[in-house]
């Protein structure tokens, strides 16, 4: 992809928007996901307030900001030269603004799995990544559970490592929040997690073909720190 528009943060923003009208009953409420199966890690929720990426509205968490601190490598470490490189291939890529992105399709993920939206989650993970969610929201709805996912406030976004290979380009980003996670049975019971807010780190690995015109950031892994 060419020339100074961010176009894939724009998408991430127009699939923020479909999300809201998909799962306005979802959205902002206490709804939730439990650990999809390994390698997978648990993502967040999602809630209305006035943010922006790029001056495309999108809702944010309640209870929080829009979200925490960027950290991004210094461009004379391994992961700084390989944003740089990703930079020169792809001249409207900004680490801080793919923070931004990677921000709502956390959010968005999060709630799409929670809602065990198989649609919205799809297009958003790879084929392996996707398997894995698809695998854990079908383990839940035959035992019956549902589940509730708070996310009280986003501390941090830190971009970990990134690679490129060839046109393929890998960043790893470490998003730190307040949560509150349960998982409960057929009859109400609670059978994994609490109502008690706890402090998670995640580690989410996008990737995209620079060569390619879909800008998508797909979601290849995940695991908690």
């Amino acid at each position: 992809m060419t020339g100074g528009f961010p176009v894939d943060l724009i998408l991430f923003a127009m699939i923020a928007a479909f999300l809201v009208l998909r799962l306005r009953s979802v959205l902002g409420k206490r709804t939730g996901f439990e650990r999809p199966v390994q390698p997978e890690a648990r993502p967040t929720g999602f809630d209305p307030r006035g943010a922006t990426i790029d001056g495309m509205a999108e809702e944010v968490p309640a209870g929080g900001g829009r979200s925490g601190r960027h950290v991004v490598p210094d461009p004379r470490t391994p992961p700084g030269q390989a944003l740089s490189r990703i930079a020169s291939i792809d001249h409207s890529f900004e680490p801080n603004r793919f923070l931004d992105g990677a921000e709502a399709a956390f959010r968005m993920i999060v709630s799409a799995f929670g809602a065990g939206d198989r649609t919205m989650l799809r297009p958003l993970l790879s084929d392996d990544t996707y398997a894995g969610f698809e695998q854990a929201i079908t383990a839940r709805e035959n035992a019956g559970e549902t589940q509730r996912t708070e996310l009280r406030a986003v501390h941090e976004l830190a971009i970990e490592a990134a690679d490129l290979r060839g046109s393929i380009a890998d960043i790893t980003v470490r998003f730190v929040t307040d949560q509150i996670n349960m998982t409960m049975g057929r009859g109400g019971e609670v059978v994994t997690g609490s109502d008690a807010v706890t402090e998670l780190t995640d580690l989410w690995t996008f990737q995209r073909d620079l060569s390619q015109a879909d800008p998508t950031w797909k979601l290849v892994a995940t695991r908690s720190a």
